[in-house]
């Protein structure tokens, strides 16, 4: 069993579909821990973990996700959870106006295995829609369509989005790296 530290329940339900179908016991750790503000997506993921291997007797992850938009010099990247909470989906949409349209997710996982800390990244490229789209996932979702496709991925379905996202590529190669690790 491995703990999957997060306040958002979302964020578990897809890394809980990718692990069960490897054979991994996961579980939900909620917990709500402090972020530092900081430059790189790498940095704030190894810093959260850092901070919580101390009070946790097991192995545990945790990830955090940035939404890298090129017109706008990779912003909100680092900055994505507050810039969600503050000006939204609409906010993004109405800065981009008639600006480009190209972007990236880019997902860290950071590991403890109880000695030290291992991360893995996943990157999905694709490009900010016009108007919010769906009604499935959360965050971003609404209005980033991957490259190749014509949905969003709030028009998608779990499945069809782990198949392809960001979080599933970090996932995956997380998997890997616990599968020797258990050897």
């Amino acid at each position: 069993m491995i703990k999957f530290v997060t306040s958002n329940r979302n964020k578990f339900q897809e890394v809980k579909y990718l692990m069960e179908a490897a054979r991994i016991d996961v579980e939900w750790h909620e917990m709500k821990y402090e972020e530092i503000q900081a430059d790189t997506t790498e940095e704030i993921s190894r810093d959260s973990c850092a901070k919580i291997a101390g009070g946790l007797d097991s192995r545990f992850f945790l990830e955090d996700t940035g939404l890298y938009i090129d017109p706008l010099n990779g912003f909100p990247g680092p900055y994505s959870s507050y810039v969600q909470r503050t000006i939204g989906n609409k906010g993004i949409l109405r800065l981009l106006h008639n600006n480009g349209r190209d972007a990236a997710f880019l997902t860290v996982i950071s590991y403890w295995n109880g000695k030290e800390i291992v991360q893995f990244s996943g990157e999905l490229r694709g490009k900010i829609s016009y108007t919010e789209r769906g009604n499935n996932g959360f965050g971003y979702d609404p209005i980033f369509i991957p490259d190749g496709y014509e949905k969003s991925l709030a028009e998608m379905t779990v499945p069809e989005k782990n198949a392809i996202s960001h979080r599933s590529i970090a996932v995956l190669k997380f998997i890997d790296y616990l599968r020797k690790e258990d050897e």
